[in-house]
């Protein structure tokens, strides 16, 4: 069975991050994300934005690392918010009630049914004027 690929691209603006996941995100690379996003904390950061654009699969694996993250984030006072997500990854969201981490939404906001379209557009990614570079690229163990 191939690894699975998954590249994080990070870009700092004073106590706020923005975080790029490129790839799937399962069992052998969800500890990849839940390193990247301790290691903004570890930094000062305080506000991380997540970008899913770029993510082709997300398991539960990825959900945990996202609970897991959100909470640490809280306690240290800050707020992680996830944007963009394909499909899939909203709906594994939307499903376990976890919507609320989505650009802000209410709590148990689901998304829509697979095939429908948002009839809103979607808001800009935050920071995305400077290009990306990978800080972390495969296994972390």
């Amino acid at each position: 069975m191939p690894l699975s690929q998954l590249t994080v691209y990070r870009h700092d603006r004073r106590k706020q991050a923005l975080i790029t996941l490129a790839g799937e995100i399962d069992l052998e690379s969800a500890p990849l994300v839940r390193v990247s996003l301790e290691r903004c904390l570890r930094d000062g950061i305080r506000i991380i934005d997540v970008d899913l654009a770029p993510v082709t699969f997300c398991d539960c694996s990825g959900l945990n690392a996202f609970l897991h993250a959100a909470q640490q984030t809280t306690v240290a006072g800050g707020t992680l918010r996830l944007h963009h997500p394909p499909t899939p990854p909203a709906r594994i969201l939307g499903l376990a009630g976890c919507g609320f981490l989505l650009l802000g939404l209410p709590f148990g906001h689901l998304p829509p049914p697979l095939g429908d379209t948002p009839t809103a557009p979607r808001p800009a990614s935050p920071h995305r004027s400077v290009p990306l570079a990978p800080v972390l690229s495969g296994d972390v163990r």
